[in-house]
């Protein structure tokens, strides 16, 4: 029986060099956190001598979600990406697929671990996880998320181990691996509370697939996050006087529901409003990513606990929860994405979700992944996990971008992502668009008059007004006019509608 002190220690190279031109990898990562970082930066560095040589060299990426720019933007940079999936953010990978020049597949995060376990995505070669300690007998713990990396683990045929000293081994406990059967032999997930743990403290796998470890010593590569501007905080306030108005009539249990919020300076604003209402008692949270707002909330004792697969938090956010790990182990868990992000979950314990669009129609359709319904922003990511099955599910954005010149509330969204019929309620810093119980033309006033910028209201209604026909009034002549007018002047403002 090989032991993790038999396993060969490799420098990245001497790891990256193991790798073939076609191999699938299954890296490590849920956004920056627990992200493989020093083997995909060998990789990238292997892949530009190949070409140099006249040599193809590409490899097939999946992850749990978007990384950090050590792994996709050091590939996408060195042209090594046959194709990627299920979500993104880098820009340098982001504009090689907007070129058509990397291949990328957008995908519901719940759903990309089964997919990889059925092979749908091919066979894996490798998987190339960042881990806090790797015992005798094969036992992974890993750093800040967990993501698929259990699953890649699982399927590869090799695994690749970078054990980063920066995170301590002390994060066992921290996370909660389990796995579900597959069908026909798959039985519920038995999750009832936010604070259940049903699985094992680490990924356990056959030592003897461990063909080495890349030892190093560094942090995740997650930015900080922007303060808060007028614009988050009026969406923050009204998403919190909206929950706090649905508690008091009674459409929320006294106890409140779990939370869950997507990442980023919208959900860190909306977070922090909801801790600072005093008519929304504290709360727990059922969501894909832990980030800086819900540490501050937890220490005030306004979140009473954290379910995630994720903790991305800034580098002085996690040095300070290092510094006080056992406060933060009662108070939180990581879990797989194919659990925190899973519908039979959301569903059961009522989940009530925020996520952010890009867009959204008078009708109430939303698009969170295309620019003008052409380029790639990031991706879908567990938005539409969370959305269709919500107890209420919200979209926040602010009314208009770009200074103005785009107005985010339009007659019909130029990509589609989540439809009216999963969307309840819509909220701008303009105000709280409720679309429940409303036909399409009464959600389409209520989105004008509540939630458009106060611009681009006479524009969408004189085109509600001339959309006359049938039961979703849509005029197909003009229902892209102010995208249109973006794409040729730059600015969707005095379109004829």
């Amino acid at each position: 029986m090989l032991t993790a002190t038999q396993i060969p220690v490799l420098s990245a190279e001497e790891a990256a060099a193991m790798v073939g031109n076609g191999d699938i990898i299954g890296f490590s990562g849920f956004t920056p956190a627990g992200a493989a970082k020093e083997i995909p930066t060998a990789l990238a560095k292997r892949a530009v001598a190949e070409h140099d040589a006249g040599r193809d060299f590409k490899v097939g990426i999946v992850t749990g979600a978007s990384t950090g720019d050590s792994l996709d933007g050091e590939l996408a940079r060195a042209n090594a990406v046959l194709f990627r999936t299920p979500y993104q953010s880098n820009a340098h990978l982001r504009a090689a697929i907007n070129k058509g020049e990397a291949c990328f597949f957008d995908m519901h995060l719940s759903m990309l671990p089964q997919a990889a376990r059925y092979g749908h995505l091919g066979k894996f070669s490798f998987a190339i996880v960042e881990a806090s300690d790797v015992s005798d007998d094969g036992e992974i713990t890993l750093t800040t998320s967990v993501g698929a990396s259990n699953t890649f683990c699982t399927i590869a045929d090799k695994i690749l181990i970078e054990l980063n000293e920066y995170h301590p081994a002390e994060l066992k406990g921290l996370h909660d691996i389990y796995e579900p059967l597959d069908p026909p032999h798959r039985r519920e997930i038995p999750i009832y509370t936010c604070r259940d743990r049903i699985g094992s403290t680490a990924v356990k796998v056959d030592p003897s697939k461990i063909v080495g470890i890349v030892k190093t010593n560094r942090p995740d590569e997650v930015g900080g996050f922007k303060d808060p501007d007028p614009t988050t905080l009026k969406i923050g306030e009204n998403v919190a006087t909206f929950l706090a108005k649905e508690l008091e009539e009674g459409r929320i249990p006294k106890e409140f529901l779990p939370i869950q919020s997507g990442v980023g300076n919208i959900a860190n604003a909306v977070l922090g409003a909801l801790g600072a209402n005093p008519k929304i008692p504290p709360f727990e949270m059922y969501s894909e990513v832990i980030q800086d707002s819900v540490i501050g909330l937890m220490k005030s004792g306004d979140i009473t606990f954290g379910s995630g697969t994720s903790l991305t938090v800034s580098p002085d956010m996690l040095k300070e929860i290092y510094a006080d790990l056992d406060f933060f182990k009662e108070r939180m868990v990581l879990r797989p994405q194919e659990l925190s992000n899973n519908p039979e979950i959301v569903r059961r314990l009522g989940i009530i979700t925020i996520n952010t669009a890009i867009e959204v129609d008078i009708f109430g359709n939303v698009n969170s992944t295309h620019v003008m319904g052409q380029n790639l922003m990031n991706g879908i990511g567990g938005s539409g996990d969370f959305t269709r099955n919500a107890y209420i599910s919200i979209f926040t954005c602010p009314s208009i971008a770009k200074g103005g010149a785009i107005s985010t509330i339009v007659p019909l969204v130029a990509h589609l992502d989540h439809s009216e019929h999963s969307v309840n309620v819509v909220i701008t810093e303009q105000g709280i668009a409720d679309l429940r119980g409303k036909d399409p033309v009464g959600r389409a006033r209520e989105i004008i008059n509540k939630c458009a910028h106060p611009e681009y209201r006479e524009q969408l209604l004189a085109y509600l007004g001339d959309a006359k026909n049938g039961h979703t009034p849509q005029t197909l002549g003009k229902a892209f006019a102010m995208h249109q007018a973006f794409m040729e002047k730059k600015d969707m403002r005095g379109v004829e509608m």
